[in-house]
């Protein structure tokens, strides 16, 4: 596992909502840990919503059915497949993983939502189904893990967000179906360095002022790699790469665009 993963195993709880920069690993987290279930607890219902169908076919393929097809020949001939499609694995034990953009209906003991900000920014109806139909089959002592890059500052993963921060805010205890608030910064990840000399425009001169000044010592890697980043993404650099939890709502809010001109 790497730092984010690691931190995500190492106090999880049973309802988990995550922001967070781009390319971590936290999707693939969850996809090994509710197959993980699946593969070792009998008559385990557990099911992954992706933002689009393309996006549901790659963690069914690239993550799900390649763990499973890869594990130990020692342990593989354990677990007898029932059904094999192209969305759903389910086990003669009685357990089933299935994805999908939509799971309404199904009774889950584990569920798992990918890119709800998206979902939510992209498609209202869809999320609004997400809410009234595929949230509501989790139950006490049953698991949901939600994880997005920002998406605005409006719909359900921007309130859930405020919400479970509020509620991290004040110290007061979790119960099992409140949401524990994550935010994982690019800064953090450790990959995200570029060993060159680079320049600087005003904006990003006082953008790293500012984060510096917020108790984060950014190297100069990071600077670099960082500015890179920002000639391709502009401001759309606060959403895909945030270094604060309020910074990644920011850029997609109505009027960005000009604020920093006017």
């Amino acid at each position: 596992m790497n730092w984010a993963q690691r931190d995500l195993f190492e106090s999880l709880h049973t309802c988990e909502i995550i922001l967070k920069c781009r390319q971590i690993g936290i999707t693939t987290f969850f996809a090994i840990l509710l197959l993980d279930n699946v593969l070792w607890k009998d008559n385990v219902q557990a099911g992954i919503i992706a933002h689009t169908l393309d996006d549901s076919q790659s963690i069914f393929q690239d993550k799900l059915k390649y763990a499973f097809d890869n594990l130990h020949p020692a342990i593989r001939p354990l677990f007898k497949t029932k059904g094999d499609s192209a969305k759903e694995l389910s086990f003669a034990h009685g357990s089933v993983i299935r994805v999908g953009t939509s799971l309404r209906g199904s009774t889950l003991q584990f569920l798992h939502i990918s890119e709800f900000g998206k979902i939510c920014a992209k498609y209202p109806e869809r999320a609004t189904e997400i809410i009234t139909g595929s949230l509501q089959t989790v139950h006490s002592g049953q698991s949901i893990y939600i994880e997005s890059t920002a998406e605005g500052r409006e719909g359900a993963f921007f309130d859930l967000c405020q919400s479970a921060k509020a509620m991290k805010d004040s110290g007061k205890p979790l119960g099992k179906l409140d949401f524990k608030f994550n935010f994982f910064p690019w800064w953090r990840e450790p990959s995200y360095l570029l060993d060159e000399k680079y320049e600087a425009n005003e904006y990003l001169k006082e953008y790293f002022a500012k984060v510096e000044l917020g108790g984060i010592a950014l190297t100069h890697p990071q600077k670099a790699w960082y500015t890179k980043k920002y000639e391709i993404l502009k401001e759309l650099t606060l959403r895909e790469f945030p270094s604060t939890p309020e910074e990644a709502f920011q850029a997609s809010q109505e009027g960005f665009w000009y604020a920093r001109q006017m």
